[in-house]
């Protein structure tokens, strides 16, 4: 087993690094809707307009991927407490130490993750 100072200290670490993007994120958009309202132009004939649309469209999609991490995060800090953290959400068997230290947020062991399939067993 991962010592569990060494899982939490990467989950923290993770927390601030993914709050700090959705800030960032969630400023640039703000920017964004800001200059688009300050402007009138027209997005259908401005050879810009597609490029803010398509930047802003982007940000808002990794803001939203970065909030659903941080979710995941925040659910992986109160397995600890909890006693369940490292321990497979599907089979209930040990999550292999390695995987926790490339993933933290796993809730499923290799063989649960790969039966499930990509991104959906965490």
């Amino acid at each position: 087993m991962v010592p569990a100072a060494e899982l939490h200290g990467l989950l923290v670490a993770d927390r601030e690094r993914t709050a700090e993007l959705i800030s960032s994120l969630s400023g640039s958009i703000a920017s964004m809707v800001e200059a688009a309202r300050l402007t009138t132009s027209d997005d259908e004939h401005d050879p810009e307009g597609s490029t803010i649309a398509f930047e802003r469209s982007q940000a808002s999609a990794l803001l939203a991927t970065a909030t659903e991490h941080l979710a995941d995060v925040d659910a992986a800090l109160a397995r600890i407490p909890a006693g369940t953290y490292g321990v497979c959400e599907r089979c209930g068997r040990e999550i292999a130490p390695d995987r926790l230290r490339a993933r933290p947020t796993a809730r499923t062991c290799i063989a649960c993750a790969a039966a499930v399939g990509p991104n959906r067993g965490g």
